[in-house]
């Protein structure tokens, strides 16, 4: 009789609800102190920044922005829009936005099946975060000697394979490209997988297909530091699904990406631990913006720099840089070799008398990640507790693994690397900028070097 009278009182059964309306009512969570924040970065005046407050405080906020990816309400959040531009400008069928380029190299390497025991083939040279996240993924980085590109030797890289190897890791340079015709070649030879570094040349293409695509896994950093990007993000682009499906269960441990978030998995290793490097909508809605303009800033740079190439003479002391293909080339950068460092040195001083923005390493001693033999974390085998495991690993040992990291295991890369000049180039320039740079390079080379019509020609 009780639980019946009770029953007849319920909303559920027709009595009057007991909440009609919430009184309390709060300020949002991200309001217009955060807009005026993000403002304020954009280096607005003060009174600027007076009249948006003014403007935006007459606006009614509500709950306020939810910067996630998910659950953000939105037909296509900014994240979800940067990635369906990537598949887009890229080519490929699916494409992940993370936090930064080296959260892509990780994801890539264990959805590619980088884990221990196992080996990657790396560049010698290129930044230190493509061997480091190897190590991340439990593997173990195997310079690979460079050529004139500075970009990963073809001819040297089969000698590196061993029972352990699973994949190559490319590296397109300081926006340049590799060969990745030949690399290709040899990977599918012996069966390897591909990751692409093209963290500094994002929009480089090679015979017309967009770095990136190539690769079973292509790894950007869109990022303040490159040519595309603001603050820190990353992209990573593919063709095979369960691969893009890896790669999210690294970068997306929570299992946002999957139809049904907490469900047994679908398929033998379809779900593991991961981490999170989750792309926040505060960057993917500056990344979309900027992946949107890359292809007229890749076109304006390679423009400058073949402006700048088409007007150099040749000298007999000069060996410019090898360009795998001079048209897909991003441009920011016109390298070249002179016979030695003293040479070098000369040459860079006088450059610089002459306005023109270069430089060159010669015979420091100073470390710098961007070459194997300074990549400290990875040539003293350190891990965070001690030595790093997965050099001793069973798996690696037990399969014949041994290591060890020296000055001197890539000979190219030492000698290039020291006598490189880098002459900077910038999108911006006009003909006249482009004339006068050519003119100055000329102007000095003639200086120290010997003409010489049938030296080493720059395109």
């Amino acid at each position: 009789m009780e639980n019946s009278r009770a029953e007849q009182q319920l909303a559920l059964h027709g009595s009057m609800k007991a909440v009609t309306r919430i009184e309390g009512k709060g300020k949002p969570k991200i309001g217009i102190d955060e807009f005026m924040s993000v403002s304020e970065r954009f280096g607005f005046s003060a009174k600027t920044l007076d009249a948006i407050r003014k403007a935006v405080e007459k606006e009614d906020f509500g709950d306020g922005p939810f910067l996630g990816n998910y659950y953000a309400g939105l037909k296509e959040t900014r994240v979800q829009a940067f990635e369906r531009i990537a598949r887009e400008t890229f080519g490929v069928k699916y494409a992940v936005g993370v936090s930064s380029g080296t959260g892509a190299l990780h994801s890539a390497f264990v959805a590619a099946g980088v884990g221990p025991g196992t080996e990657v083939i790396c560049p010698a040279i290129g930044f230190y975060a493509t061997a480091a996240a190897v190590v991340t993924a439990k593997g173990v980085p195997i310079f690979c000697d460079v050529d004139a590109s500075l970009a990963i030797d073809p001819s040297k890289i089969e000698k590196l394979i061993t029972k352990r190897t699973v994949a190559i890791a490319p590296t397109h340079v300081m926006g340049t490209v590799c060969n990745m015709g030949a690399i290709m070649r040899i990977a599918r030879k012996h069966k390897l997988r591909v990751v692409e570094d093209c963290a500094q040349s994002c929009g480089a293409t090679f015979k017309g297909k967009r770095v990136g695509a190539f690769g079973d896994l292509g790894c950007f950093s869109i990022s303040c530091y490159k040519i595309v990007g603001g603050g820190e993000g990353g992209l990573i682009v593919a063709n095979d699904k369960r691969l893009w499906e890896r790669a999210n269960q690294v970068a997306e441990c929570g299992g946002l990406w999957r139809p049904d978030r907490f469900a047994l998995p679908r398929y033998e290793s379809e779900i593991f631990c991961g981490t999170n490097y989750r792309m926040s909508e505060l960057e993917a809605a500056v990344d979309v913006v900027q992946l949107k303009r890359m292809p007229a800033t890749v076109k304006r740079s390679n423009a400058v720099k073949m402006r700048v190439l088409r007007e150099l003479d040749t000298f007999k002391e000069i060996v410019p840089q090898k360009l795998n293909d001079a048209a897909g080339d991003v441009g920011y950068l016109l390298r070249f070799f002179p016979e030695n460092v003293e040479l070098g040195a000369r040459i860079v001083e006088a450059l610089r008398a002459e306005g023109v923005s270069c430089g060159m390493r010669g015979h420091s001693d100073a470390p710098d990640w961007h070459i194997y033999s300074y990549m400290y974390p990875i040539t003293l085998q350190a891990g965070p507790h001690g030595p790093e495991c997965v050099y001793t690993c069973k798996h690696y040992t037990d399969a014949g693994g041994r290591v060890q990291y020296a000055r001197g295991d890539c000979p190219v890369a030492d000698d290039l690397f020291d006598r490189v000049i880098n002459v900077n180039l910038n999108q911006w320039y006009t003909a006249r900028d482009c004339h006068n740079i050519a003119k100055g390079i000329n102007k000095v080379l003639s200086a120290y070097c010997t003409p010489d019509a049938k030296a080493a020609k720059w395109l």
